[in-house]
């Protein structure tokens, strides 16, 4: 295991960025004295030389089109390298344990994965070394011995990007005009919240973990002296640790006046933190990512999501008082969602001037309902799930009203066509709506460009979706 190649790291997706899933753990391999390989599939494709010369290959899926990704490139390993142990490890490793063990993969590891990951490529040597079983270890599932995520502390050590793709290869920043190389970091893991939809929430159910100051701002280090301009922080929440990511931006901020950077945080957080966000503001931040999800209370309440479209009105108005561009997710639909609601949602961002701040592909995005979710604990749900769909890795789910599944069908068409075709966010958002006022029967009062900004908000290329 101790000779290069030996162990390849495989990531399909990770939302656009440099994949911290395989430079992570890769330090941490780097330190024990194993010198890993890496594949990023986004980016290089397939390189049957690194699968053929392999003896342990790990496949990284942290969200939904990941694992289905990740799927596809175990069957074809198998092919090419049937002796190869497959392990899947990542957020959606956790929640798929059961069918990834039966059809692709010889373990799968969830939660904080390195240390286990570690362990195992460790037990394995000792096997081929002494030709004995492999150990019991701990954190990693095996076929019928599933074990739950591993959820201790780890002794972090900074990412190894060596073997990765420049950062030219990967999301960009877009800011009036200019592009610049974008880094992506992590100040902790997991998420103090439940809200029922999240996949985080059956993994760590409330916890989190962070990530020591020293091993972030050296992460952040290598990524400026590879050229970044501005810093993502992937974080499920920012804002779980205030304190901790502040002190984080400030130190970055001293360290690299220039540095811009972006967030993610919930609605509670950002309203309960808003004090903080001037301060962020002044030590480079553009931009913060928050899954507003619907402006239906409904909706809200049976995600269990902790906001109302109340607390949505009063976030946007503090950050137009603080200089930051607010970017919502959204989740329109859901069960719950009625088409008035989604027209509602439609007519809020173009009267609020949201249209340039909303990926096109978040008007498209339907609830889903993975193995292991919180949701399908719930009769909200039940009353709409049919069986698990387990080659999709989701329960299916009828809208009682049959236009919502029409329409976000003939929603998803136009957007991913328009993604491919570069179309303007304007465009793709207008057609959206005048296909919504059609499956209501009405047409769609044409909106004035008043209502488009000439400039776009500070973003990332790389449309946001999971």
């Amino acid at each position: 295991m101790h000779q290069s190649g030996s162990i390849l790291l495989v990531s399909c997706y990770e939302l656009g960025h440099q994949p911290l899933a395989l430079a992570s753990p890769a330090g941490f391999l780097q330190r024990a004295g194993y010198s890993p390989g890496v594949l990023d599939l986004s980016i290089t494709g397939f390189d049957e030389e690194k699968i053929i010369r392999a003896t342990f290959i790990g496949i990284s899926v942290p969200m939904h089109t990941a694992l289905r990704l990740g799927v596809r490139a175990a069957e074809r390993i198998r092919r090419i390298n049937p002796s190869a142990h497959i392990c899947f490890y990542g957020l959606y490793a956790a929640l798929n344990s059961d069918y990834l063990l039966e059809h692709c993969a010889d373990s799968a590891i969830g939660g904080e994965f390195e240390e286990p990951l570690l362990a195992l490529i460790e037990a394995l040597s000792e096997q081929h070394q002494n030709h004995t079983h492999l150990l019991d270890v701990d954190g990693v599932s095996f076929r019928g011995r599933t074990q739950p995520p591993y959820l201790k502390r780890l002794a972090f050590v900074p990412p190894n990007y060596r073997g990765l793709p420049k950062l030219r290869n990967y999301a960009q920043l877009a800011n009036n005009g200019s592009y610049g190389l974008a880094g992506y970091v992590e100040a902790s893991r997991g998420c103090l919240h439940r809200c029922l939809h999240c996949p985080i929430t059956p993994v760590y159910n409330g916890r989190f973990f962070v990530v020591p100051e020293a091993v972030v701002l050296e992460s952040i280090r290598g990524l400026f002296n590879e050229g970044a301009t501005h810093i993502t922080f992937g974080d499920p929440d920012f804002l779980n640790g205030p304190g901790h990511s502040l002190r984080i931006v400030r130190a970055m901020h001293q360290e690299f006046p220039k540095l811009t950077f972006d967030f993610t945080a919930k609605v509670e957080h950002l309203l309960k933190h808003h004090s903080l966000l001037r301060e962020f503001a002044g030590v480079g931040c553009l931009f913060v990512v928050s899954a507003l999800e619907s402006l239906s209370d409904v909706v809200l309440a049976n995600l269990d999501k902790g906001h109302t479209r109340e607390d949505i009105y009063s976030l946007l108005e503090g950050f137009r008082n603080v200089g930051i561009t607010l970017r919502p997710t959204w989740v329109p639909f859901t069960p719950w969602t009625t088409i008035d609601d989604y027209i509602e949602l439609l007519e809020y961002v173009r009267r609020e001037h949201l249209i340039q701040n909303s990926d096109p592909i978040q008007y498209s995005i339907r609830l889903l309902v993975p193995p292991g979710s919180m949701l399908i604990q719930q009769p909200e749900i039940t009353a709409f799930t049919g069986a698990l769909d387990q080659t999709n890795f989701t329960y299916r789910w009828t809208h009682p009203d049959p236009r919502m599944d029409e329409l976000q069908e003939n929603v998803s068409r136009i957007v991913e066509r328009a993604i491919e075709s570069k179309e303007k966010t304007a465009e793709v958002f207008e057609r959206v709506r005048q296909l919504a006022y059609a499956a209501r029967g009405e047409p769609a009062i044409p909106f004035s460009s008043d209502f488009v900004p000439l400039m776009e908000p500070p973003r990332l290329t790389e449309s946001w979706f999971c």
